[in-house]
């Protein structure tokens, strides 16, 4: 284990810190999956809004985990990088 899994394993016994830990999750998994498929598909932010529409800066803000995408936008997103956009509760 590294020390950073360590120090967040010690940080999640804190509730105040577990509970904002949880809170922010899903957004940093949508901007990690979003990250990952414009760099496997090897588009630019820029590459990426001229073929969805979405502006450059809302691709931006949605990375940089500034904003949370409508699910519109998600889908557009996920259909410009040829994907499709599944949600799942599990």
């Amino acid at each position: 284990m590294s020390d950073i899994d360590e120090l967040l394993n010690e940080e999640l016994q804190d509730e105040q810190f577990a509970k904002a830990w949880e809170d922010t999750e899903l957004e940093y998994q949508i901007k990690r999956m979003l990250i990952a498929a414009r760099l496997e598909n090897k588009m630019t932010q820029k590459e990426l809004s001229e073929k969805t529409g979405v502006r450059q800066s809302n691709i931006s803000r949605i990375e940089k985990g500034d904003c949370v995408p409508t699910l519109t936008t998600l889908k557009a997103l996920a259909k410009g990088l040829g994907k499709t956009l599944k949600i799942e509760m599990v």
